[in-house]
């Protein structure tokens, strides 16, 4: 991030107010990727939710032997977890939420698309939801994204680090069966971390939601 914001002068003012509108500027960018967890919020939603799910859902059944996969992996010492999941409702993402929340592997960080209205999104951040920052959209394929991507790198490479689960959906619903922009910018942030050795190793479980009707 210093690297980037140091190539590029974002105005007059002498070094010391160009440093503070960088790290204005930076502070921006991390408040749109993710905000700071409600332990109040998430004790509503983890109360509120099987009762959404009884008036939704004729019944919800958990694949035991994935189950058992996930908490296997979640026994592996000093590596972070990544949830891989193809995406078939709005849903999915509170679903895994919960899930993993009650068998003890921790709230996790889940991807979000962007189709979300701004007061949605305020309350998804505040569970764990995570979002592209704005200004990449235009950027995808580009060598240099700039300060949003060196923000990114810099935001996943901690996830990794504080071992936080992570969630990524492989697109955006209600899409065919293939990988979605969004997905594609969060992957490549997973392997810069690899290469630029942030982090030994990732474990990748593949985790998956199905519905006879999809809501």
């Amino acid at each position: 991030v210093q690297d980037v914001a140091s190539s590029r002068d974002p105005g007059s003012g002498g070094e010391e107010g160009s440093q503070q509108r960088w790290k204005e500027e930076i502070s921006r960018i991390l408040g749109e990727i993710q905000a700071p967890l409600s332990p109040l919020l998430l004790r509503l939603c983890h109360w509120l939710l099987p009762k959404l799910l009884t008036r939704l859902f004729l019944g919800v059944q958990l694949h035991r032997g994935q189950l058992e996969m996930v908490l296997r992996a979640a026994r592996t010492p000093e590596v972070p977890l990544v949830f891989l999941c193809s995406h078939r409702s709005q849903l999915d993402g509170p679903l895994l939420s919960f899930i993993l929340l009650s068998q003890g592997i921790g709230v996790p960080r889940v991807t979000v698309g962007a189709r979300t209205s701004p007061r949605l999104r305020s309350l998804l951040q505040r569970l764990g939801g995570i979002f592209l920052p704005s200004g990449m959209a235009q950027t995808w394929g580009a060598r240099d994204e700039g300060l949003p991507g060196a923000v990114l790198d810099a935001y996943v490479q901690e996830v990794l680090r504080r071992r936080q689960p992570l969630v990524l959906f492989l697109e955006e619903p209600p899409a065919a069966l293939q990988l979605g922009d969004p997905a594609r910018r969060w992957l490549l942030r997973l392997l810069r971390a690899l290469r630029d050795g942030a982090v030994p190793d990732v474990l990748v479980v593949p985790v998956g939601i199905t519905y006879d009707v999809a809501p």
